[in-house]
C-alpha cells in the first residue's frame, strides 16, 4: 500500500475539518431542516472566508465550491446519525421525502414505527413530516416519510 502524497493528505484533512465544522455548528442555523438554514450556513461560511454578504459574492462562493463539494456539505448538513437507535436520518427539504435508513438491516425492529417516531422527535422533524403512518413507506431497510405540504 503506497502512502498518499502531500496534496492528498491536505485534501483529506481539509475535507474532514470542513465536514466536522458543519456537524458542530449546523444546529445553530434556525429554523432547522429548511432551505433558509442551509442558506444561512452558506452565508456564514462565505463570510468566514473573507467575502462580503452581497448576492453576487455569495453566488461566486457557491460556484467556487463546485457541485461535488456542495453536495457533500449539503448531505452532511441535512443528515443525522442516531447510533443508539441504529438509524440514519436524511432530511433535505429539497427532496420530496425524509429517509430513515436502518444501520442494522438484519433487524426488522429497527424500523418499528414507534422507534422511527422517536428518531423524528429527537432530531426535531415530527412537526415537519406527515404524521399519518399509513403514508410512510418501507422499502427494504429504508422508510420514506413525506414532508408536510
Amino acid at each position: 500500500m503506497s502512502r498518499p502524497d502531500a496534496e492528498q493528505l491536505q485534501g483529506t484533512l481539509v475535507d474532514f475539518a470542513l465536514l466536522e465544522l458543519i456537524r458542530q455548528h449546523r444546529e445553530s442555523f434556525q429554523p432547522l431542516w429548511t432551505v433558509d438554514s442551509w442558506a444561512k450556513l452558506m452565508i456564514w461560511l462565505s463570510l468566514n472566508c473573507g467575502l462580503s454578504g452581497e448576492r453576487d459574492t455569495l453566488e461566486h462562493f457557491a460556484s467556487a465550491l463546485g457541485e461535488r463539494i456542495t453536495s457533500r456539505l449539503r448531505r452532511t448538513f441535512f443528515e443525522r446519525e442516531l447510533a443508539d437507535l441504529e438509524l440514519q436520518v436524511l432530511a433535505d427539504p429539497a427532496e420530496q421525502q425524509v429517509l430513515l435508513l436502518s444501520q442494522a438491516p438484519q433487524d426488522p425492529a429497527v424500523l418499528d414505527a414507534d422507534r422511527l417516531s422517536a428518531a423524528l422527535d429527537r432530531v426535531g422533524l415530527t412537526g415537519r413530516v406527515v404524521a399519518d403512518r399509513s403514508r410512510w413507506q418501507q422499502l427494504e431497510a429504508v422508510v420514506t416519510i413525506p414532508w408536510k405540504g
